[in-house]
């Protein structure tokens, strides 16, 4: 009999008493392998998606998507960008006047909008709309066996059901960027112009003065990484929802669905800030 033994102690309780101090550590690997398994599965299922849009009869499925993501979303891309430049409007006349140089509201409405607020907005509101939406609909199409009939069909699920909105999402993006930067650049004449007085013709002058084709073409690669992001959260979310361990059926639908949204915003503003330090 070992001394251990002697004095009422096995070797098993000396090992769990030993590993006591480090548990919290292993918990942090455990999460870091997740996290690293995790993204390497959504880099391959995005790899696998894309390929797959290049694949025959792949057209018509997108442009269903492009409407059903893109075309649908006009109206809140509207709303939100004629109120986002009111706003913008309305602060710059007010803080320009202080130092006398309310001429330069059409430049900082314009370059806001096109470098920053167009693209991360329009991500946004595109995932409020159209990516809850997709994971949801994925999501119950997995957990209904809808996918798995495809997949007895001998019909690729991937090729079916994901590689379409991803290529819409990068269609659709760029689009309604260029759409919202526009209409927020009337918002900004309506509020600081129209009602607050400034002159019209600085106004315009100063938006094309100050806004180049780079300024353009940022905002531009910002909305095709943004919509990359969101497509492929989104979808990743909704085809894998039956593993997830902490619940089952139509509440691990929900549950997807508002991790897919919180997620891409979160991603959007990490991929935001990422972006505009090399483009910058």
């Amino acid at each position: 009999m070992s001394v251990t033994e002697k004095d009422g102690y096995s070797d098993d309780k000396i090992i769990d008493r030993g590993s006591l101090p480090t548990r919290p550590f292993a918990a942090i690997g455990r999460k870091t392998i997740n996290w690293v398994n995790t993204l390497g599965a959504a880099a391959i299922f995005l790899a696998l998606a894309v390929l797959m849009i290049f694949r025959p009869k792949q057209w018509t499925k997108v442009v269903e998507q492009i409407y059903y993501i893109g075309a649908r979303s006009t109206t809140i891309i509207i709303l939100v960008a004629l109120f986002t430049g009111m706003v913008l409007g309305l602060q710059s006349y007010h803080a320009l006047a202080q130092f006398g140089t309310v001429g330069a509201v059409g430049t900082l409405v314009a370059l806001s909008l096109i470098r920053e607020l167009g693209p991360v907005l329009t991500a946004i509101m595109i995932t409020a709309r159209a990516g809850s939406a997709i994971t949801a609909e994925i999501g119950i199409q997995r957990i209904s066996e809808q996918i798995d009939a495809l997949d007895t069909m001998r019909i690729d699920p991937l090729r079916y059901l994901i590689s379409p909105r991803i290529a819409a999402s990068i269609v659709s993006f760029p689009l309604l960027t260029a759409l919202f930067d526009l209409v927020g650049i009337v918002g900004g004449f309506i509020s600081g112009v129209v009602l607050m007085g400034a002159n019209a013709g600085t106004y315009f002058y100063r938006v094309q003065a100050s806004v180049d084709m780079k300024d353009v073409t940022d905002g531009f690669i910002k909305a095709v990484v943004f919509a990359v992001i969101v497509a492929t959260v989104c979808c990743f979310q909704g085809y894998f929802v039956h593993m997830r361990t902490d619940s089952r059926g139509a509440k691990s639908v929900g549950l997807s669905t508002t991790s897919a949204v919180v997620t891409s915003c979160v991603l959007i503003l990490v991929a935001d800030y990422v972006v505009t330090s090399l483009l910058i």
